[in-house]
């Protein structure tokens, strides 16, 4: 690294993440964003109430100090939620640690920085019930309703991010053996069981997709496609869940991830082990999968009033 520059510095930290940690690009992306708005008001001087708008390719990195950033966590608190903060101070903090780890600079001005704490949310899930209505009020008398049916099945069986289920290709499902093969966030690949129903409803799915398309099951091609036979993106995928959510009269906001949220509170609820679900979800840390076991405390009650004997 020669230019010390915040501009040049960003550009090399991506990249980094990129390629040496193997994030994904919607990741890259997030955090370019929140490395410009930081570039941003550093360089037009916002953190003493100045605005002096110098140029991000020769303002440099050793120049930034604690002020600086208390200044930024101070703006940020004026228009973002304390999660939405968290975050992007995290991107901040690791771009520092980044520069320091290389020898840009010397000492990480967010050191004495403390990252605001923010209550933990609750995931949102679906009861049994309702996952169950979502799933058989979704309609297979056309190619798209075939499509539809396998998808949200396969997110509810698997418990798979909708980024790797919108990454699968035909090869990546074993028919015989009942799992898929899934590349997850750093590009880790693991193997994941799904259900008799999904497997089902995928090969309903693309019988119906050579007949209508003449598009082959045997052809290693996108798994899940849109109507122009392209690779349906996780978009779409949102949208359609959201669409047929509403048309099924749920009540609350259903999103793809919200049905990995169900897939992974139901398997725990039904007695799963934690450290089987966290290898199925693919997280990296265990205190990531835990957040779901307080939809388990229903079941722990019960357990306990049946089986303590002086409750």
């Amino acid at each position: 690294m020669i230019s010390t520059s915040l501009k040049n510095l960003i550009r090399s930290f991506i990249e980094s993440l990129s390629y040496e940690k193997g994030y994904s690009a919607n990741t890259c992306r997030a955090y370019l964003h929140d490395l410009k708005e930081f570039a941003s008001f550093i360089c037009e001087g916002r953190f003493s109430g100045k605005k002096n708008q110098n140029d991000a390719d020769t303002f440099s990195a050793d120049q930034v100090d604690g002020l600086m950033i208390r200044g930024y966590l101070g703006f940020l608190y004026k228009k973002n939620k304390k999660v939405t903060i968290a975050r992007k101070l995290s991107a901040v903090r690791s771009f520092f640690r980044y520069l320091v780890k290389h020898g840009v600079i010397l000492d990480n001005p967010l050191d004495l920085i403390l990252t605001p704490k923010h209550q933990k949310t609750i995931p949102a899930y679906l009861p049994v019930d309702d996952i169950f209505r979502l799933l058989d009020s979704i309609r297979t008398d056309t190619l798209l309703g075939l499509r539809n049916r396998a998808i949200f099945e396969t997110l509810y069986s698997s418990g798979i991010r909708v980024s790797e289920l919108a990454g699968m290709n035909v090869f990546n499902v074993d028919f015989a053996k009942y799992v898929i093969r899934v590349l997850g966030k750093g590009s880790k690949e693991r193997i994941v069981p799904i259900g008799k129903k999904a497997i089902n409803a995928i090969k309903d799915y693309r019988k119906r997709l050579q007949i209508e398309a003449g598009i082959r099951a045997d052809e290693n091609s996108p798994l899940f496609l849109n109507k122009n036979n392209g690779r349906l993106t996780t978009r779409s995928i949102a949208r359609i869940l959201e669409k047929i959510a509403k048309e099924c009269g749920l009540l609350i906001p259903v999103s793809p991830h919200a049905l990995r949220h169900t897939f992974a509170t139901h398997m725990l609820d039904a007695g799963a082990d934690l450290r089987i679900v966290q290898e199925l979800l693919g997280h990296k840390s265990l205190s990531t999968t835990q957040k779901y076991t307080h939809v388990s405390i229903d079941r722990l009650m019960e357990t306990y009033d049946k089986a303590h004997p002086r409750r």
